[in-house]
């Protein structure tokens, strides 16, 4: 993935100004051991997180969401388990944005690649920053400071167009 930075950018033009935190922002981290079983308990988590704390999310967003989180920890799960037990997600809600990541303790930085059409896999990377771009948002890849990695994505909240927070208990 080739967008650098650790939040979303902010545009040019707008001006600084503290505002008040609203309801439903906040950063929320949990963690889940480095097993198949995870990949859908993080969904809900994740699903859950947003319908409680409010978000102003339309569907394609939640779903977006969703489907980038279950990319990711099924990376970290079926790459990373043999030297990253745990994995962990982190889920940051801003004013205009929800970032989603996921850390786990491989050195190895993964990149997006383009897979052959025979393969049944290995467009998960992909499949995450095209969904990301499609968004309007950013993804990327960092090093963490033990020596793994944290693969994340911010999509931005059209809070002026989304209701609050429509989120599908179906949406595993």
């Amino acid at each position: 993935m080739d967008v650098s930075g650790s939040v979303p950018p902010v545009k040019a033009e707008e001006p600084e100004v503290e505002a008040s935190p609203l309801a439903y922002e906040g950063v929320w981290r949990f963690t889940a051991p480095a097993v198949e079983e995870s990949v859908p308990q993080a969904r809900r988590a994740v699903r859950d997180l947003l319908g409680r704390q409010g978000v102003p999310a339309d569907l394609d967003l939640v779903y977006s969401l969703l489907l980038i989180v279950s990319e990711l920890v099924t990376n970290s799960v079926r790459h990373a388990a043999l030297l990253s037990p745990e994995v962990a997600v982190e889920v940051a809600i801003g004013r205009e944005w929800v970032r989603v990541a996921v850390e786990d303790n491989h050195p190895y930085r993964p990149k997006a690649l383009e897979a052959d059409f025979g393969q049944t896999g290995g467009r998960g990377l992909l499949l995450v920053r095209e969904i990301t771009l499609e968004a309007g948002g950013v993804c990327d890849v960092e090093h963490t400071s033990t020596g793994g990695k944290v693969i994340w994505a911010a999509l931005p909240l059209n809070a002026a167009l989304a209701s609050p927070a429509a989120i599908p208990t179906s949406a595993v």
